[in-house]
C-alpha cells in the first residue's frame, strides 16, 4: 500500500511536471496589452497606487451616470455592446477593477467588500460624481450589492446581472472555476492558463456557443495573463473575499434583476432569491441565455436597463 501511494504521488508530481513544461507562461506585460484592449474612449486614473482603465461615454452632462462592474476573470469589455446601446443618451462609465483587466493588481494585495466600496467611493470622487445606477454582473454584482447596503444614498437605481450572493447549490461551474477553487491546484495556474482552458470555460459560460470564437478566447486568456492578475485572481478564488458586509434583504434601493435562464455557473434559481429579499426589486429571466447576457444579447439586456431608468 505505501509503495502504491509512493508511486501515485510519484506520477503526480511528474503529470505536474510536465504541464508545467509545455503550458508554462510568463505574465504578458500591460504594454503589449494596451493597443488590443484600449481605445479613443479610455484613459488611465491614477488612484490607490494603480493606474486604473476606465471608459467614460456618452454626455459628460448627466449628473447621474451608469458604472458597470464585470465579473471574475473578465473586463470592461464585457460591457462594450451595452454601452453602445445606451451612450447615446446617458454617460456610461465601464471600468477594469482591481486585480482584472488593464488595471492589473492591488499593489495591497487586497480584494474583498471593503477595499472594492473603497475603490468605488475613490474613482466617483475623481470623476465628481455623487449620484449614480449601480451595475454589476457576476462578481461585479456581489461589489454591487454590498456597496447598496451601506451606500444606500449614492445610489438613485441598482442592477444586478447573474450576481453571486448566496451559497452555491447545483451549479456546474466552469473548468475554469473548478480548477482555480480546489486547493494546491489551483496555485498551478499561476504557471499555465492554456487557451484550451479558457475555451471550456466559456463554453459553459455561454448558451449560444457560436460566442466562443478564436478572438474572444484570445481576448480573454490575454486578459487573465496580464501581468500580476493571475496572482489576484488566486487570491479571491482562496477566499479574501471573506464576509459580505450585511444581507441581500438590507438593500433598500430600487433593483433590477436579469439572469440567464442557462445560467451554469450562478443557477437562475438564485435570480428568484434576490427579487424575494429585496423588497419592490423588478425581475427578468432571458430564455436561451447563460452567465453573461451583457454579451450573449447586449440590445435586449440595454433595453431592460433603459426602461428601469426611465430613459
Amino acid at each position: 500500500m505505501k509503495k502504491f501511494i509512493t508511486y501515485f504521488f510519484s506520477g503526480l508530481f511528474a503529470l505536474i511536471l510536465l504541464i508545467g513544461i509545455f503550458f508554462f507562461e510568463k505574465d504578458v506585460p500591460l504594454a503589449d496589452l494596451k493597443p488590443l484592449y484600449t481605445n479613443e474612449h479610455s484613459k488611465f486614473i491614477p488612484l490607490l497606487g494603480m493606474d486604473v482603465h476606465v471608459r467614460d461615454e456618452g454626455p459628460l452632462s448627466d449628473s447621474i451616470p451608469l458604472i458597470l462592474l464585470h465579473g471574475m476573470s473578465s473586463s470592461l469589455n464585457t460591457w462594450d455592446s451595452v454601452a453602445y446601446y445606451l451612450k447615446d443618451q446617458r454617460r456610461v462609465i465601464s471600468v477594469d477593477l482591481p486585480g482584472f483587466g488593464m488595471t492589473g493588481p492591488n499593489p495591497q494585495n487586497d480584494y474583498n467588500f471593503k477595499v472594492y466600496n473603497e475603490f468605488l467611493d475613490s474613482l466617483t470622487a475623481r470623476l465628481g460624481i455623487n449620484r449614480f445606477v449601480l451595475a454589476g454582473n457576476s462578481m461585479g454584482g456581489a461589489i454591487s450589492w454590498n456597496y447598496a447596503v451601506t451606500h444606500p444614498k449614492r445610489l438613485t437605481q441598482l442592477i444586478l446581472i447573474d450576481a453571486a450572493g448566496y451559497p452555491k447549490t447545483k451549479e456546474k461551474g466552469s473548468l475554469g472555476f473548478l480548477i482555480a477553487s480546489t486547493p494546491v491546484l489551483n496555485n498551478l495556474l499561476l504557471y499555465f492558463t492554456p487557451k484550451v482552458l479558457v475555451r471550456k470555460s466559456l463554453e459553459s459560460i455561454y448558451f449560444d456557443q457560436s460566442r466562443v470564437t478564436d478572438e474572444q478566447v484570445t481576448r480573454y486568456h490575454n486578459i487573465v495573463v496580464r501581468e500580476g492578475n493571475r496572482a489576484a485572481a488566486l487570491e479571491i478564488f482562496k477566499g479574501s473575499f471573506g464576509k459580505p458586509l450585511g444581507q441581500i434583504k438590507d438593500v433598500h434601493v430600487p433593483t433590477l434583476i436579469l439572469w440567464g435562464d442557462h445560467d451554469f455557473v450562478i443557477d437562475v434559481s438564485n435570480a428568484d432569491r434576490f427579487e424575494k429579499d429585496i423588497v419592490g426589486s423588478k425581475k427578468v429571466i432571458f430564455s436561451n441565455v447563460g452567465h453573461v447576457p451583457m454579451e450573449e444579447i447586449p440590445q435586449r439586456v440595454a433595453q431592460e436597463i433603459k426602461t428601469f431608468i426611465q430613459l
